[in-house]
């Protein structure tokens, strides 16, 4: 044979080996629908299971292998289908349409964990097998879903440090296994796929790559050691393990070039991690883009916020009930109203407010340019006009600059004073508490009573799963950009025998589910906001954890049937409680530190 028929024998296998090798290499996508038919695979065979009435400990085992299966998909299915996600993996409780006035029962894992949890009625056994039949059917959606679908570099590489917020923040706290408590080895299931999706990622980076694919074993390894759910250390998980993981990801991401994505959420995609100094955007729920914060218009916004002329009578400001040495609260159970009675609720505090989408206790308006308003012309509290405060401010030679460095005009506009003043609510944001110290690096920031009352937040107190870290209020993570509402059955007085007669959100929703649902608010700077609650029923801190501790209202034995907030007690000791208030004293911005 010739020198050429050599060559050409070996060239072409090796060829066809080398396109072989690149055409098949598995995608993203590819590994998603694999996972996708392993999940339908195992639902089928826990459907098989559930209809021949197996006994409880098969049951809860298929559960667990299931439920891991899914965390390996959250990642994706949260990000790009997070409709299908609700009924897959979101709370036990009615979905509701508020515009349209429209509720869906709730479908999925966690319906599907308190029929199986801590023990399997047989009486369920129908409704098992429903919940597990829709839930593959949400499973075959999400499939078709990926299947039409095409998944970009950066979209994979957005969700992928979403996924490592949402551990942080719903994960280890057990948002999403309230009764079975299996959230650590689900946390482990998560984390341990993400060098998968890394590594499909293709960015040429190997040694980053190795480099995260450390760290992940090692606080997969941290998981597999300390399973226990009321003894995690997730103070030691996150600041070792998890924040290392975050800012890893993001040196990665910029080494590879792949763009932020840029989506209408509180927490800022170029955020290296989420306990970054400036990691939250206060411009996340403006009505529109002309209302973007700027230092001009937070200074003018100061200046109204001081100003009686904002009231008809010019005898009020805003400062009447927002103090700022009580951070922006007025340490009254509830304020006297201009005619001279209580008014029906607690004055909330302004600092935070911006990470809200909603305000006042019962969530009426969607930002606080329209919380301004409200106020300035409710009867009760200032009684104002917009136009009369105009005319005013237009007349009063002060704020002629202000005006014209804040928004260039020498004409101000009505929703011009509405920005000003929300625009200085939005610049009352700190994040420089001793836990935000803590969780940047500073171990000594915490003492160890206050650690573990941060363990107990996250964990066995419940807290978290309501007031979401790190702001510590009802904006849902980890994409920041709903806040919620609960019915946690409020008493009437601290006697505790009567329910609050304030229906809250019911009042301009009439839906029965929403009796008695106020917003969640936000807890930094708890410790100098007395009185707690819409009414203002608790004094104190060791109040309202002893509140909770017993089951909320319903667990009292108030009529609270919609409550959302779990009814079962707590069972927290006097040392566990003491350490929970003086892990909420931490979040005390370093001005309102004594």
């Amino acid at each position: 044979m010739k020198p050429l028929q050599y060559l050409i024998l070996f060239i072409i296998p090796t060829l066809f080996f080398s396109c072989s090798e690149k055409e098949y290499k598995r995608t993203i996508k590819q590994d998603i629908l694999t996972e996708t038919d392993l999940l339908e695979k195992d639902i089928n065979t826990f459907i098989a299971a559930a209809e021949k009435n197996a006994g409880t400990r098969q049951l809860q085992a298929q559960y667990k292998k299931s439920k891991l299966q899914y965390k390996k998909l959250e990642w994706a299915v949260e990000y790009f289908i997070p409709a299908s996600a609700r009924f897959m993996n979101g709370p036990a409780l009615d979905e509701l349409e508020l515009e349209e006035n429209r509720e869906f029962p709730p479908h999925g894992f966690q319906v599907i964990e308190e029929l199986l949890f801590p023990e399997f009625d047989n009486s369920n056994q129908e409704e098992l097998v429903r919940e597990l039949k829709v839930l593959l059917n949400y499973s075959r959606q999400i499939r078709k879903h990926f299947d039409a679908i095409t998944i970009s570099p950066d979209y994979v590489m957005d969700a992928t440090r979403l996924q490592v917020y949402r551990i942080i923040t719903l994960s280890i706290t057990g948002f999403d296994s309230p009764v079975a408590f299996l959230s650590i080895p689900e946390t482990s299931a998560s984390l341990a796929y993400i060098p998968v999706i890394i590594e499909q990622l293709d960015a040429g980076l190997p040694e980053r790559e190795d480099e995260l694919r450390g760290l992940i074993n090692n606080a997969v390894a941290y998981c597999d050691r300390n399973r226990d759910f009321n003894r995690f250390n997730r103070a030691e998980f996150i600041t070792t393990h998890l924040n290392p993981i975050s800012k890893k990801l993001y040196e990665f991401q910029k080494a590879a070039g792949i763009r932020n994505v840029v989506r209408n959420r509180a927490l800022k995609a170029d955020a290296a991690y989420l306990f970054a100094e400036n990691a939250f955007d206060v411009d996340a729920f403006i009505p529109s883009q002309e209302y973007k914060f700027t230092p001009e218009k937070a200074e003018l916004g100061k200046m109204l916020f001081y100003d009686n002329a904002l009231s008809k009578d010019n005898n009020r400001s805003c400062a009447t009930c927002h103090k700022p040495d009580k951070a922006f609260t007025d340490g009254l159970k509830t304020n006297i109203s201009l005619t001279g009675i209580n008014l029906r609720r607690n004055t909330p505090a302004l600092t935070y407010a911006s990470l809200q989408h909603g305000q006042f206790w019962d969530l009426r308006q969607p930002d606080l340019e329209k919380q301004t308003v409200d106020v300035i012309q409710n009867r009760e509290e200032m009684h104002g006009s917009m136009d009369v405060i105009l005319n005013k401010i237009i007349a009063d030679s002060r704020y002629k600059e202000g005006f014209k460095k804040a928004f260039k005009t020498d004409k101000p506009e009505a929703w011009q004073v509405q920005n000003a003043l929300a625009s200085y609510v939005r610049s009352l944001n700190s994040f420089d508490s001793r836990f935000d110290d803590y969780m940047r690096g500073n171990s000594n920031s915490l003492t160890a009573e206050e650690i573990e009352g941060m363990n107990l937040f996250m964990g066995k107190a419940k807290c978290a799963t309501c007031h979401f870290t790190p702001i510590f209020n009802g904006t849902v993570p980890p994409n920041f950009v709903k806040t919620e509402h609960e019915v946690i059955g409020t008493p009437k007085d601290k006697a505790g025998r009567q329910l609050s007669d304030d229906n809250g959100r019911y009042i301009f929703n009439k839906m029965p589910q929403l009796k008695g649902a106020f917003k969640t608010p936000g807890l930094r700077n708890v410790a100098i906001t007395a009185p707690y609650m819409h009414n203002g029923v608790f004094d104190t801190l060791e109040e309202v954890v002893d509140f909770y501790n017993k089951g909320g209202g319903l667990g009292m034995g108030l009529p609270a049937e919609n409550q959302t907030l779990p009814f079962d007690k707590l069972s927290l000791t006097d040392k566990e409680m003491k350490a929970l208030v003086a892990f909420m004293k931490t979040l005390t911005d370093k001005q309102y530190e004594k």
